[in-house]
């Protein structure tokens, strides 16, 4: 129990830590965020995560017809799951490995629906050192899974829906995760930047993956709930 504890502590200190590195670091140039939905019209912005095309009118037509969204270089179906688009996508491993240790591939497979904020490879990169070899281990499964289920929002929100909610709420949206504690959601320069409960923030970088079950929404950084 004290090693337990002890582990716990340390990955929660972990987490904190890249909250604040991720606020503080400048993605890389060039970057691009983009719009899964066809949009009506586009406006070019600036903002840390560079030129990013986003949509001012998302056309919320787009059904299983549209042609499919890539992710990581793979078509993400309309018609497929989270976990099954997800599989397939080269820049979101980590994030699959991760959904399997906790056992959540078939919650995620479920009906849903569910709007995800999934986290790149790249994003899991930039936990501290060891932080992500720990959090796979079968001890710390509890950890793993409150981790991941605080990029889980139940229903389907896609950029439209947030930037409405954005919108009545003075600028800034409380979102409740399934894991229970809350994400806030903002625009910044035109980019939905996501703030956890320790202030580190994450970036869109690919916005309304339609999914069977839900929406995906593609994240530059790791968002960390309190594990205490």
């Amino acid at each position: 129990m004290i090693r337990a504890s002890i582990s716990t502590a340390a990955l929660a200190l972990s987490l904190a830590g890249v909250a604040h590195a991720q606020t503080t670091t400048t993605p890389q140039p060039g970057t691009t965020a983009t719009t899964g939905a066809r949009t009506g019209t586009t406006a070019t912005v600036q903002t840390p995560l560079g030129t990013v095309q986003t949509g001012a009118q998302v056309d919320a037509g787009v059904t299983a017809n549209a042609a499919p969204v890539i992710v990581g270089g793979a078509p993400m179906l309309p018609t497929a799951t989270i976990v099954a688009n997800a599989s397939k996508a080269s820049n979101l491993t980590t994030l699959v490995k991760a959904v399997q240790a906790a056992g959540l591939a078939a919650t995620l497979s479920g009906p849903g629906p569910f709007t995800v904020f999934a986290p790149t490879n790249e994003a899991f990169g930039r936990l501290a050192p060891g932080t992500l070899d720990t959090l796979l281990k079968p001890e710390q499964k509890p950890s793993l899974t409150k981790l991941l289920t605080y990029h889980v929002v139940a229903g389907k929100l896609d950029a439209a829906a947030l930037k409405s909610q954005i919108e009545a709420g003075g600028g800034t949206a409380t979102l409740t995760t399934v894991e229970g504690q809350p994400i806030k959601a903002t625009l910044e320069n035109g980019a939905l930047v996501l703030t956890d409960v320790n202030g580190g923030k994450s970036y869109v970088t690919q916005y309304d993956v339609n999914q069977s079950n839900g929406i995906v929404h593609v994240v530059n950084g790791v968002l960390a709930p309190k594990l205490g």
